[in-house]
């Protein structure tokens, strides 16, 4: 019996080695080097609370919840927050979001074990590079559903942008949205519980945390169809993205912070 275990398992190994499909690499925090385990990594820690610290939206928490549909088992937490002084509406404006963020210890094993699967390196040029992008893009706010106010364009003028699975999506009722960019209290609490067939066809393009787009995904082995990052985005992409997101909660590596650091060239221009 052990002989044809030992045979079985080298009849195994020599299938993966000569399979025409690529052997996903599955970093955990026990592969990275020992002295960043060490000395590096507790850094890293300190740098992500810094991240987490310009969180904009986790103001007033409401609840945590793990019955949200499609997130069920998750600590998905509603959160209540205000935007500064709106210089067209001289108002604070009031926003609703449901949130899924890491904790710095979270964050920064998703950092480091990204670095060292596209770079094999955990120097930092590579994870000053990660943490400072994602806290200028999102500051590690995943949104699964509810607004998100912006100033985008203009300083002090915020907008909302409606969100769904971490992405930017359309809501095709047009009574739904503040012609005046004002959310009403009927309208936050619309945009928690929407459904995708409440949903313009097309979606945004990038995905939170950190911007990954369909085309980092395509290029990372994404074999779901999501459409393009032209004029036919899916909403399939809604779904990649919340099952990638979920299973990174789970692991020490993050698909989504992958696909975008072997495309990314913030990544590219440090070698």
């Amino acid at each position: 019996m052990k002989t044809r275990n030992i045979i079985m398992a080298m009849i195994a190994i020599v299938a993966i080695c000569f399979s025409n499909q690529p052997v996903v690499a599955q970093t955990t925090f026990q592969d990275l080097p020992l002295e960043f385990r060490k000395n590096g990594f507790p850094q890293l820690v300190q740098e992500c609370k810094d991240v987490l610290s310009a969180a904009y939206m986790a103001q007033i928490k409401l609840g945590t919840y793990y019955d949200i549909p499609n997130w069920e088992g998750f600590p998905v937490e509603l959160w209540e927050y205000y935007t500064g002084k709106d210089i067209k509406k001289n108002v604070r404006k009031r926003g609703l979001v449901y949130l899924l963020m890491p904790s710095p210890e979270k964050l920064a094993t998703w950092i480091a074990t990204t670095c060292w699967e596209v770079k094999h390196s955990v120097d930092t040029c590579y994870t000053n590079c990660i943490r400072d992008f994602i806290k200028w893009q999102t500051a590690a706010q995943f949104a699964v559903s509810g607004v998100v106010y912006e100033d985008m364009y203009t300083a002090g003028f915020y907008e909302p942008y409606v969100f769904k699975d971490g992405v930017t999506v359309y809501v095709a009722d047009p009574n739904m949205m503040p012609a005046d960019k004002h959310c009403t209290d009927e309208q936050l609490e619309y945009y928690l519980h929407l459904t995708n067939d409440q949903l313009k066809p097309n979606t945004g393009r990038y995905a939170r945390i950190c911007s990954t787009n369909r085309d980092h995904y395509y290029a990372n082995g994404g074999t779901v169809d999501v459409g393009d990052n032209a004029d036919n985005r899916k909403h399939s992409w809604l779904d990649v993205v919340r099952d990638l997101y979920q299973k990174a909660w789970h692991s020490d590596r993050n698909e989504l912070m992958i696909a975008w650091a072997k495309s990314s060239p913030y990544m590219l221009g440090n070698e």
